[in-house]
């Protein structure tokens, strides 16, 4: 396995030029978060992500993490002292609130670090992402005493937190779930079942370990109405923090997965021993509103590990590419490196032009989350509240989705080398291939886009992203390049506004069509959205100084995704239309 180099040129370029700081820097709250500032947590943050945590991407996934046979999960060998390093630097808390011990800097910035993490060693990254959603939570929906005791120890990194929804028998649909919550008369209640799939659900990296666990109360009504949210320590605490009694759940068990060996996924069961004590968050029956907070957080992570494995498997394509001598030259006749094959090249290309595309995609995301929480004006909050919640599907699905293929077009580059292990190849393919399927399966985030949100405000804040696009689109440009991709992205728009009139007239009579045609819709979005960023960059880009190619080198990439990738939402808008209705009435033998 190659070496990792963390892309801090291209994210600063992002940052700065084309999302610009300024649109966070502004926010209340976030004026001290200069270009130097970001510029020096980027290059702080890039130190460890290739010094520390990337050595032992490799290590984690042969190794694994075990159940002991005292019931501990023991992590692979430096796990333990890289999360210390990490913690040292308290880069845990770099999104958190200051009052509570975090930096306090733009969810933008934390993006951009989140994904250096993920692309360096993703089954280690799996740990802090769950944290930080479980502090994003807590802040939004603790009690005063709930963030007194828990915060600032989840935020330095002492302790970290997990989130504990789906059962055996319940899957992705919560409405199944069976986990009980006893009131037991003191404020606490006992928590009983189990639960399957949650990652870093036992280790011994910290002293504690925050759950947060999804349950029903004894009277609580069937369905998604009667779930409620609690908070249930690996070990029961004082109100001051100190460790006491280990509280009523262990881990039973650990899934042995394709891939992210290192990322302890834990079977918890909770109450063998008369029921776990758990303190509730929020009300009764609102727990799965306040958890949608962290699945949020979490998804936009996720979506972000696909352009992290997407980076890690190009730059470790491109090494070998570069080293591999397999045929002639066409010109000189000599035995020639493979990266000067027009197919290699064609595919190194492509995975380096969708990577950056989905990386401006899920930054951008990111800051419209800043703005949501941080804009001093209601009106503006809300817009970009709404703007953000159609992001985070396509940032989730379409980046994930290219994590799979782009570390699947590597080892076509290694060729017979990428099948055997020892290059190192393969693991970017294994560990990419749970992004697609976990925080809410990548079909579950497309029926999210339409169902969710564009049936519910009949298409609103989708139509304004449109025509903001459209309006970058006017004007005469004085680039030939940026001109030919304006039009070939407008004509790209149109026809999502097309499609989007379309969904949206056919929904209104029988909402089933939605669940057919939602994949490919969420993927014709998600290149036009990624596109009019893409067309952000390229106008930006006669203003960078290119003593080093950087400039040349992310023109060809623009010009590769317009040329290249643009013209698959038409193919997107082709196959939506060509759904009928008819296909999905429960009587037709299908299968």
């Amino acid at each position: 396995m190659t070496d990792f180099t963390p892309p801090i040129r291209d994210l600063r370029f992002l940052i700065h030029d084309v999302i610009g700081l300024q649109t966070v820097a502004e926010l209340p709250g976030f004026g001290e978060t200069s270009p130097d500032l970001v510029d020096a947590i980027l290059e702080e943050a890039g130190k460890l992500a290739k010094g520390v945590l990337a050595p032992l991407n490799r290590i984690g996934d042969q190794e694994g993490s075990v159940l002991d046979d005292n019931g501990t999960v023991r992590t692979p060998t430096g796990w333990k002292d890289a999360y210390e390093k990490f913690c040292e630097g308290g880069w845990q808390g770099i999104s958190a609130p200051e009052k509570e011990g975090g930096m306090g800097l733009p969810l933008l910035l934390g993006a951009a670090v989140g994904e250096m993490w993920h692309s360096a060693n993703m089954a280690f990254a799996l740990c802090p992402m769950l944290t930080s959603g479980a502090i994003e939570l807590l802040t939004i929906h603790g009690t005063d005493e709930q963030r007194a005791l828990y915060l600032s120890r989840m935020i330095s990194g002492e302790w970290t937190g997990t989130m504990n929804l789906t059962e055996p028998q319940a899957g992705s649909d919560l409405s199944k779930v069976r986990s009980m919550a006893t009131p037991v008369g003191d404020g606490t209640y006992r928590i009983t079942g189990q639960k399957i799939f949650i990652t870093y659900g036992d280790h011994e990296m910290t002293d504690n370990i925050v759950h947060l666990v999804l349950a029903r109360t004894p009277d609580a009504p069937n369905g998604v109405k009667g779930i409620s949210l609690f908070i249930v320590p690996k070990f029961i605490v004082d109100t001051n923090g100190k460790i006491g009694p280990r509280n009523d759940v262990k881990c039973i068990s650990l899934e042995h997965k394709l891939g992210i060996h290192a990322s302890p996924t834990a079977v918890l069961s909770f109450g063998d021993k008369g029921g776990a004590t758990g303190y509730l968050v929020g009300e009764e029956g609102h727990g799965l509103a306040c958890m949608f907070t962290m699945m949020n957080n979490a998804r936009l992570a996720v979506g972000q590990q696909g352009v992290a494995i997407s980076e890690r498997a190009y730059q470790q394509a491109v090494a070998y590419a570069r080293d591999r001598k397999q045929g002639k030259s066409p010109t000189t006749g000599q035995d020639d490196a493979i990266i000067h094959h027009g197919d290699v090249q064609r595919m190194l290309i492509r995975m380096r032009a969708t990577t950056e595309a989905a990386r401006a995609l899920s930054l951008y995301a990111a800051a419209q989350l800043d703005i949501a929480h941080h804009h001093e004006n209601g009106n503006t909050r809300k817009s970009a509240q709404s703007r953000a919640d159609i992001l985070i599907p396509m940032v989730k699905g379409w980046s994930t989705d290219l994590g799979v293929e782009n570390a699947s077009l590597g080892i076509q580059v290694h060729g017979g080398m990428g099948f055997i292990e020892e290059t190192g190849a393969a693991q970017h393919l294994r560990d990419a291939r749970i992004a697609p399927i976990y925080e809410g399966t990548n079909g579950i985030q497309a029926l999210d886009l339409i169902g969710r949100k564009l049936l519910r405000d009949n298409g609103v804040a989708m139509h304004i992203l449109i025509d903001e696009i459209r309006g970058a689109l006017i004007g005469d440009f004085t680039d030939a390049d940026v001109t030919h991709t304006a039009k070939t992205l407008g004509q790209a728009v149109n026809q999502l506004e097309t499609t989007t009139n379309d969904i949206l007239a056919r929904c209104a009579n029988g909402a089933e069509l939605a669940q057919s045609v939602a994949s490919p819709y969420l993927r014709q979005a998600s290149i036009c959205v990624a596109g009019w960023l893409m067309l952000r960059s390229l106008q930006k880009l006669a203003n960078i100084n290119d003593n080093d190619g950087f400039a040349a080198s992310k023109r060809l990439n623009c010009n590769f995704f317009f040329g290249q990738v643009v013209p698959e939402a038409q193919f997107m808008a082709s196959q939506i239309a060509n759904t009928k209705d008819a296909c999905l009435h429960e009587t037709t033998p299908l299968f």
